[in-house]
């Protein structure tokens, strides 16, 4: 069924003021900004929006405007810029657990370093002391008395 043109200028009118709802952030609770959305709004039937039909160039303007919105930063649809702000949330996320983990690998590495030079430090004590209770050269001192009060 053809339209007449007083009906064509009529749905061009719907499908403007439809888009111009749709970029303000005026969506509707089961929509989105998208062709769809935009054909539910108008009350015209979504194919009409494709290939060469009669609406193709307003679904042309439309997501050119979308885009020219969303390169300039701003997003229409609250869920796309919901979406948008949890991927970037997850990406640091991502970055900060690395960097905890990385962190984490470097202390395990340096307290199973310093254990070991304890542990090293500990045998060579040990031997020390065995040695210098079985070597007859050696002689021990008296232990020093401590005085209050004094300084040497």
């Amino acid at each position: 069924m053809r339209i007449t043109a007083a009906q064509r200028t009529a749905n061009e009118n719907r499908i403007r003021a439809a888009i111009d709802r749709l970029l303000r952030g005026e969506i509707p609770p089961d929509g989105r900004c998208d062709v769809k959305t935009l054909a539910a709004e108008s009350g015209v039937d979504r194919t009409a929006f494709y290939g060469s039909r009669p609406y193709a160039d307003l679904r042309l303007e439309f997501e050119q405007r979308l885009r020219t919105l969303q390169q300039a930063g701003e997003q229409p649809d609250l869920r796309d810029a919901q979406i948008t702000r949890l991927k970037k949330e997850i990406t640091a996320l991502k970055h900060r657990l690395a960097d905890s983990t990385a962190t984490i690998n470097q202390l395990t590495e340096f307290q199973t370093q310093a254990l070991a030079r304890l542990a090293a430090q500990h045998d060579e004590i040990v031997r020390l002391r065995a040695a210098a209770t079985s070597d007859s050269r050696v002689s021990r001192l008296p232990p020093r008395a401590a005085t209050i009060g004094s300084s040497n």
